[in-house]
Order: C-alpha cells, then structure tokens, then sequence
C-alpha cells in the first residue's frame, strides 16, 4: 500500500489534521492508521468493555469498529470530528451486538438517574452551585513522584466505569465536554456530576495516601 509522509496527518488546524488524516487512509496509509489505533483503542475498549458483558466481546467489538471505520471513510461527511464520528461507531456496534445477545448496558444507564447531588451541587440550568476546585496541573506534578503516581492510576482504575470513561476522556484524553456527552449519550449536567465525582474519589485517595 502506498504510504505518504506521517507529518501530512498533524496539521496544527483540527479541521485540517482530520482533512489529512482521512486523506492519508484513503490514499492507503497504514503507517498513519496504526498511530490511530494506537491512540484510540485502548479507550474505545474502555467504552465498549462499559456497555457490553465480557472483556472478548467488547475487543470483537472494537476490531468490528475498526474496519467499519475503514469501509465508512469515504462517506465521511465532516459534520463531527472524526474522533466523534469513530467513536459513535463504535457506540452504534456496541448497542447492537448487546441487543443481540440481550445484555446490553447502556451508557446512559447511570449517568442519567435521579441523582442527590443534583440538587445540591447544580441548579436547574445544570450549573454549578458550587463548582469544583480547579484540578490544573495536579496530576502532572503528583506524578513525578513515582509511588504517587501508581496510587493516582490505581485510583482512577477502581472508580465505577461511567465514572473512569468520564475521567479518562476529559482529564486524561483532552475530550471537550460536548464530546464526551455526544458519544457517551448523557445531558452535560450528568457529565459534570460523574466528572466531579470521578476528580472527587481521585483526591481523597490520594489525601489519604499522602496524609497516611
């Protein structure tokens, strides 16, 4: 297969790095599709493991992805990134494959019940009452201390699944907000209390460690 060069695939633009990316694939860049399964595999069996009963399905799930990914390419119509756009695929196969063994698990499943913080923490807008501390730079700094860091991963591993896949997107990842909520289909106040939830867990262990 022809491969152009890798630098074609990391214009500064967003629009544009998706145009170049696609552009790559098209033209048979398998270079440039291993550095995108490198960078989204891992998440996106992270969500598919979220929605689907047993760790070998949701991995036949994200190869079905992949190539479904591949095949839909040249359909792409840019109305979302292409981040988006795989991962809704992905979401799509999920909810399928779950409907068809009858044990599916949505994703909005625990983001959208009635939830007591709701009330105290978000109006009726779903703004904040009273927002959470700023989080800027912590991890960074934390990790640098070898033995913190493993506490912050194995924090972030025993959070409920809703609750990590929020984490890992947002403060992990760099997903927008809006992305996160339009692939994990739940309303941005139910993103905001799981992410809130997810930082507060996350700082409390690590509290305990470092008072400890």
């Amino acid at each position: 297969m022809a491969e152009a060069s890798d630098h074609t695939a990391e214009p500064s633009d967003p629009d544009l790095r998706d145009s170049a990316i696609i552009e790559a694939l098209l033209a048979g860049n398998t270079r440039v599709f291993a550095q995108l399964v490198e960078a989204h595999n891992d998440t996106m069996l992270r969500i598919a493991s979220s929605m689907l009963p047993g760790q070998g399905v949701a991995e036949e799930v994200v190869q079905e992805t992949w190539l479904a990914i591949l095949k839909g390419l040249p359909r792409f119509e840019g109305r979302s990134s292409l981040k988006t756009w795989m991962f809704r695929i992905l979401t799509n196969r999920a909810r399928t494959r779950g409907r068809r063994e009858g044990r599916t698990i949505p994703m909005s499943a625990l983001g959208n019940a009635e939830d007591p913080m709701n009330a105290e923490r978000f109006d009726q807008h779903g703004m904040w009452h009273t927002p959470p501390d700023r989080w800027e730079g912590t991890p960074e700094k934390l990790a640098v201390d070898h033995e913190v860091g493993l506490q912050i991963e194995a924090a972030i591993e025993a959070l409920p699944e809703r609750q990590r896949t929020v984490l890992i997107l947002r403060d992990v990842k760099g997903w927008s907000s809006t992305e996160v909520c339009e692939v994990m289909e739940i309303s941005e106040t139910n993103q905001r209390v799981l992410l809130h939830r997810a930082r507060a867990k996350v700082r409390a262990t690590l509290a305990r460690y470092l008072e400890g």
